[in-house]
């Protein structure tokens, strides 16, 4: 279950709801639809001439890092960040879980079900990388438009 409020966001005194640029949610499947959705507010509320394909983009983008996350990167009980930075032609995505394994792209296999996520982030991203942090990693991609 997503530790990320569906409430309204709170409201700029001079404009729109404002998300906060990031989330934090168990570290479990049902988290991926909720952090997917948050990545796509957060960016348009912090970018609005991001375009709707940028937007798919970041949502799948999203989605298998979170996923990553999820299935690799925590046990049981732990919970992981979201976080987006978007700007004029571009955002950023990163990911924060539990675990130091790195993410790495297997190779393509017509037997495998898994194992796939990483090859779509590096098709859809422009960069994607790891970096520590003292009880984890950080996996970050950058999407532009």
């Amino acid at each position: 279950m997503a530790m990320h409020s569906r409430a309204l966001p709170p409201t700029h005194p001079c404009g729109p709801p404002v998300v906060p640029p990031q989330a934090i949610y168990s570290a479990e499947p049902e988290s991926v639809r909720a952090a997917r959705r948050y990545v796509r507010e957060a960016a348009a509320c912090q970018e609005p001439s991001v375009t709707e394909d940028a937007l798919g983009t970041l949502e799948l983008v999203a989605s298998e890092l979170v996923t990553n996350a999820v299935r690799y990167g925590t046990e049981p009980g732990d919970s992981l960040m979201v976080k987006v930075e978007a700007q004029s032609g571009s955002c950023r995505i990163e990911v924060h879980d539990t675990c130091r394994r790195k993410p790495r792209s297997r190779p393509a296999s017509d037997e495998r079900v898994r194992g796939r996520g990483m090859h779509l982030v590096e098709a859809l991203a422009v960069r994607w990388g790891v970096d520590d942090r003292p009880f984890g990693k950080i996996v970050w991609a950058v999407v532009v438009w």
